[in-house]
């Protein structure tokens, strides 16, 4: 069985930058989503756009992560958007009670 796995790719613009998530979200993957956005955040646009669209499955510790990485984003004065989010993530955002602790936009 093959490991999943997660690509990230970053698109920079003017005022924001969209980093488009492709894949699953877990304990073995966050590592390189946390960078990817920390990165982003060296230099911070007013907004993270995380594009959801490709992610197949998140994991509490993914949740967790994407908590953080919202804090983070605050902290340096920019904030973190979630878009083309699943009905599953979605779901597990109401269940966990997490929806608020996100922004997330329907697009």
């Amino acid at each position: 069985m093959d490991r999943p796995d997660l690509s990230v790719s970053v698109r920079r613009a003017p005022s924001e930058t969209v980093v488009s998530l492709t894949g699953e979200i877990d304990m073995s993957t966050v590592p390189r989503l946390a960078a990817a956005v920390d990165d982003v955040l060296n230099e911070p646009p007013a907004r993270v756009v995380l594009d959801m669209a490709g992610v197949t499955f998140c994991d509490s510790q993914g949740l967790g992560t994407l908590v953080v990485l919202s804090r983070k984003a605050t902290l340096a004065q920019s904030y973190l958007v979630l878009v083309n989010v699943g009905a599953f993530l979605i779901r597990v955002l109401d269940i966990t009670g997490l929806r608020n602790a996100l922004m997330i936009q329907e697009v």
